[in-house]
């Protein structure tokens, strides 16, 4: 059956293919660096002063409390116990610390990362398309909607992680068993990944918003019913949401992975090595995901193009 390109995008037999027209949209979005060189600037133009003040207000905390680091330098895995025990003491310390700071840091972070977010997501878009309106005020309501429930998300996370722990460490220990760490890291890592799983499926609507805004000039009220009502699209967004998510895990897994790598050579490698490793990885890291954020968010635009060519399916 014929293919034909449309707005990048493609269409076989009037349906569009989510996809491999995302395969397609990448390819534009790698000859196109000026996108991804945007989506970093607007990034790190908020990561790097925000990394500064968290790494004044760490230091200023650790000076400030006096923690065992001879025992905390000693921890070993052959040990987990005794490990837990010198980490139970170091957090009682650090937390009622860490806690002051954070009731007015983490607030300023979250309303300036609103605001730096949806200035740098517009530029982005209307470079990618100038037929696109600028609705920053919008956008910030919209992103700081998306950032409440992106906490709330967390929020699961970390009650679903205390329940975990109580199953298999905390239970057993107070019934004076062995803890069950294999049970433990197993069910972390399954639920973590079943819970970042399950936001790439359902928060497709709160990624999409913003671009009806920008689209067809909408208010916050109009783009949320607009982004429930896209008709046959929403499928194609939720895959396109899946296979982000399916990126995103796989380049933590990357990550991670080069990370690692010189950990066996520890003997003849030195710290200044090791650090430069890490950074060099973290760098490429959050270059890979600036890179997808800006092919999601053309490959949603690009799929609008093509279903709007032929039938408004926001009023449907």
């Amino acid at each position: 059956m014929e293919q034909i390109p449309q707005d990048g995008v493609v269409v076989a037999a009037g349906t569009v293919r989510g996809t491999q027209s995302f395969v397609h949209t990448l390819t534009e979005c790698w000859r196109r660096p000026l996108l991804t060189a945007l989506e970093v600037l607007w990034r790190w133009a908020y990561g790097v002063p925000a990394l500064l003040l968290l790494r004044y207000e760490g230091l200023r905390i650790l000076q400030a409390t006096p923690l065992d680091y001879g025992a905390l330098k000693s921890m070993t895995v052959l040990d987990p116990m005794a490990s837990t025990q010198t980490l139970a003491k170091a957090m009682a310390l650090l937390v009622p610390e860490v806690l002051n700071v954070a009731l007015w840091l983490a607030p300023l972070l979250v309303v300036a990362w609103v605001v730096v977010s949806s200035v740098g997501r517009t530029l982005v878009l209307r470079r990618a398309d100038g037929r696109l309106q600028s609705r920053v005020g919008t956008l910030i309501v919209l992103q700081a909607v998306r950032v409440v429930a992106l906490l709330g998300s967390f929020a699961v996370w970390f009650w679903c992680m205390e329940r975990v722990a109580e199953w298999t460490v905390t239970g057993p220990m107070a019934g004076g068993g062995e803890p069950n760490l294999v049970g433990y890291f197993s069910l972390v890592i399954v639920g973590t990944l079943g819970l970042f799983t399950l936001w790439a499926v359902l928060s497709w609507a709160l990624s999409v918003a913003p671009l009806l805004a920008m689209l067809r000039g909408l208010g916050v009220r109009g783009s949320f019913v607009a982004a429930f009502r896209l008709g046959p699209l929403k499928s194609k967004l939720v895959e396109i949401n899946l296979v982000m998510g399916i990126v995103k895990i796989a380049l933590i897994v990357l990550a991670m992975v080069f990370s690692a790598t010189p950990l066996p050579f520890e003997s003849v490698t030195t710290p200044e090595f090791l650090f430069w490793w890490w950074t060099g990885v973290t760098i490429l890291y959050f270059l890979g995901s600036d890179f997808f954020h800006v092919a999601r968010q053309v490959a949603y635009l690009q799929l609008w193009r093509a279903y709007e060519d032929g039938k408004d399916f926001s009023r449907g």
